[in-house]
């Protein structure tokens, strides 16, 4: 009797815990595309790490994160350094890094075309300390809002807890930084960005000569604490000043060092790693992390359906008239 040959089963790590609207949503998407695919809940971001690595040491072509991005770097930390390729199916709030890559967010089944056409493209994975990022890093005062900020307070507040938590942190003495580039470089300040991608806190492009590819940092050194530290965040986002000309520092580099004068938050993906005096970033891999992107873009739903309507006028007008 001839074997049956079956069609591959994708390995998705999520998280099933997940009580938003949104986390129900994507359990029932999962539910619906089980029969190509291979369930895996995971407890925590730890146990997400370990299988995925252990997907990579077993050959696995391709492994799926169905989370946010706290979900997707632990998968991410454990396929660094391999040939498997990332799947991503953005369930979270931000969902930066879907963004950045031009993966649809607001659409699950579109995302998974995206994971089934397989086109790989291949984007620059850094470290902070030893721990793979792939969007931005932050040292100083977006660490430590995280770090201020409560599960319970976001479950019932929101985005809000995290205004609540910038108020009081600003409110505090800054540390003082200073960052060092591969080439000498040296900026010093109250706070540190570095960003791989353009994007930070989902929609605002503050690294805006970053590009995934080049393997070089973008970093932000912010030279004032205080209003003037939220005030040139707020307008580099919106891209209403230059950061270059602003009491905001601008530059890349290949690696970085941070060297601070006390102890201060370190954050990776929206993910706190902890406390630490000194953070060296750097490109400790030789591959790339390979992840199943679109050629190009896709738009939001709204985004594709303004597209088709235009394209739909565009030929109704200007079409042949009978």
């Amino acid at each position: 009797m001839k074997a049956m040959v079956l069609p591959p089963r994708y390995p998705v790590l999520f998280n099933p815990k997940a009580r938003s609207q949104r986390g129900r949503r994507a359990l029932e998407f999962l539910m619906d595309n089980a029969a190509g695919l291979a369930l895996y809940a995971t407890r925590s971001g730890e146990e997400a790490h370990a299988l995925a690595a252990k997907f990579a040491a077993d050959g696995e072509k391709i492994v799926i994160a169905a989370g946010g991005d706290g979900t997707l770097n632990a998968v991410v930390q454990g396929l660094a350094g391999s040939r498997t390729a990332l799947g991503v199916l953005p369930t979270g709030t931000m969902n930066v890094f879907a963004r950045e890559l031009g993966i649809p967010y607001d659409n699950l089944d579109r995302a998974f075309e995206v994971i089934l056409e397989g086109n790989v493209k291949e984007v620059d994975l850094f470290e902070a300390n030893g721990t793979p990022f792939v969007q931005m890093a932050g040292v100083g005062f977006d660490a430590q809002v995280i770090e201020e900020t409560t599960w319970e307070t976001k479950k019932v507040l929101g985005p809000l807890a995290y205004l609540l938590s910038a108020v009081k942190v600003l409110g505090e003495k800054p540390p003082r930084m200073v960052a060092t580039g591969d080439d000498g470089h040296r900026e010093e300040g109250v706070a540190v960005l570095a960003g791989n991608g353009s994007l930070y806190g989902g929609q605002f492009k503050l690294f805006h000569r970053a590009d995934n590819q080049d393997a070089k940092l973008d970093v932000l050194v912010f030279k004032e604490a205080g209003y003037k530290l939220v005030l040139d965040s707020l307008r580099g986002a919106l891209g209403r000043v230059d950061l270059d000309r602003s009491t905001v520092a601008y530059f890349q580099s290949r690696s970085l060092k941070v060297s601070a004068d006390r102890e201060v938050p370190l954050e990776v993906d929206g993910e706190l790693i902890g406390r630490t005096w000194e953070v060296c970033f750097g490109d400790d891999h030789p591959e790339k992390l390979r992840v199943l992107a679109p050629k190009e873009p896709i738009g939001t739903r709204f985004e594709e359906a303004m597209k088709s309507m235009m394209a739909w006028t565009k030929k109704t007008v200007g079409g042949p008239q009978g």
